[in-house]
């Protein structure tokens, strides 16, 4: 497939339905237009591959795997406050976190952190020479997951999960929706979606939705021809609010209820109310849909290393069998479940 290194957009929608089945490489993150073949597509998407949800106990199949090791900013906050990091005040560490990472020339920070490091190695300095390396370890680390391996947005994953829903122009509810990729890909998906995202932090909405690229193309679908379309953020019908989802008063009028890396910020006494808050807002017939990170040996890696970017809130990482147990134990029916690159995920309903 084809890889090139996008530079400045000459204009605001630079790819077209001609580049489908291309992909190319950004100075911050990898644009991927292409589909999976049937031959790949077991290779990256595994599905359905629990027949009975019933038969499935927590002493089977163990709790998930709690990352302990915080950011340096909330572990400095807390000794300053003398209590423990408030959860909105750690999210709002977190988005500030990894928006700063996100916006980073890759390419061109890696080249310094280079000459950083052979900088520190003539001081002699262990110190120096330990905190350089550590920045250039992170910077390669960033640069595997979210350019290379595209594990973060990872489009054709997400869209093997979401495809196949049968509805035409959904309501989308996105539940602590952060930058918003996923609703945004599900609106290119279902044509005349009118997709709703909320998040607490009002930091978010106004930048890390805001400062969403404009020129980010989603693969999408032409309702007129059934064929592939290339979406932009700007072709969506999209209302941002900021308030926490316990205020909202929309009533059961959604097709489809979102979250993305939510389930697992909330010990056990509070994930039937994290379930919940999807059961509220859903039509009859409508679809929960939820993500959370796996638990495997490169997510654990990645978590350690990638602390003081990720870490400042509680985090789970869990199996697609631990996620699923928690939503099928909250009255709900697992129809879809799998795991892609770096996340599960469940496509559920309402017993």
């Amino acid at each position: 497939m084809l890889r090139e290194v996008v530079s400045e957009a000459s204009t605001p929608k630079p790819f077209n339905e001609e580049n489908i089945n291309e992909t190319f490489l950004h100075p911050q993150y990898r644009i991927d237009l292409r589909r999976y073949s049937d031959k790949e597509y077991n290779k990256f998407v595994h599905l359905n591959t629990v027949s009975d949800w019933s038969l499935l106990t927590w002493k089977g199949i163990g709790k998930p795997f709690e990352v302990q090791k915080y950011s340096k900013e909330r572990t400095d906050w807390e000794l300053e406050h003398a209590r423990q990091m408030d959860p909105q005040t750690s999210w709002t560490y977190f988005n500030k976190a990894f928006h700063e990472w996100f916006i980073k020339d890759i390419p061109a920070e890696k080249t310094h952190g280079k000459k950083q490091f052979i900088k520190s190695l003539r001081s002699f300095h262990t110190k120096e020479i330990k905190h350089a390396l550590g920045d250039l370890i992170q910077l390669q680390l960033w640069n595997y997951i979210h350019r290379i391996q595209d594990g973060i947005w990872d489009p054709r994953g997400k869209r093997a999960l979401f495809e196949g829903l049968h509805l035409k122009k959904p309501r989308i509810l996105f539940l602590g929706a952060a930058e918003g990729y996923e609703a945004m890909q599900l609106g290119a998906m279902y044509p005349g979606s009118e997709i709703i995202m909320v998040d607490y932090d009002e930091y978010c909405k106004n930048t890390r939705f805001a400062d969403f690229p404009e020129d980010y193309p989603f693969l999408g679908e032409n309702p007129k021809t059934g064929q592939g379309k290339v979406i932009y953020k700007d072709d969506l019908n999209i209302e941002y609010i900021v308030d926490d989802i316990r205020n909202l008063d929309f009533g059961k009028e959604f097709d489809i209820v979102l979250s993305v890396g939510l389930l697992e910020h909330f010990p056990d006494k509070y994930k039937h109310e994290v379930a919940d808050w999807h059961r509220r807002f859903l039509k009859e017939g409508g679809y929960a849909i939820l993500t959370t990170p796996r638990n495997q040996l490169r997510s654990r890696l990645y978590y350690h290393v990638m602390a003081d970017v990720m870490n400042h809130t509680y985090r789970e990482l869990m199996t697609v069998e631990q996620m699923g147990l928690y939503m099928y134990e909250a009255g709900f029916n697992i129809l879809r479940h799998g795991y892609i690159k770096v996340h599960n995920g469940l496509i559920c309903q309402p017993r």
